[in-house]
């Protein structure tokens, strides 16, 4: 599936369950939600987790839960897209273009 294709198919699963019709606002709030647990995977990733109420973590399943909150916060910046009308895929040269212009490379 590329990407386009997943943007639609994440567009039409979260109207089906009336998540789309939610604000880019409260959107923003999920993403800085999605964006804590991140955080805590890398956490967990680089320096470990020493917490009294969780297991110990194999190396597979940190990098499990790793990939799992990536594409937590890369579905909700793909629905923020969407909620503005704006592709995607313009923002990867939108990155490109910026950073060229900044240190002129």
């Amino acid at each position: 599936m590329d990407l386009n294709e997943h943007t639609k198919w994440l567009v039409d699963f979260y109207k089906k369950r009336k998540w789309y019709d939610l604000s880019p606002e409260i959107r923003m709030n999920f993403l800085i939600e999605e964006v804590g647990e991140l955080a805590r995977a890398i956490r967990a990733e680089e320096i470990g987790r020493d917490h009294p109420g969780e297991a110990p973590q194999s190396k597979s399943q940190k990098d499990d839960n790793l990939h799992e909150e990536l594409a937590d916060v890369f579905d909700q910046l793909l629905i923020i897209c969407s909620k503005y009308g704006i592709n995607p895929a313009s923002l990867m040269d939108d990155s490109e273009n910026k950073l060229h212009r900044r240190w002129n490379e």
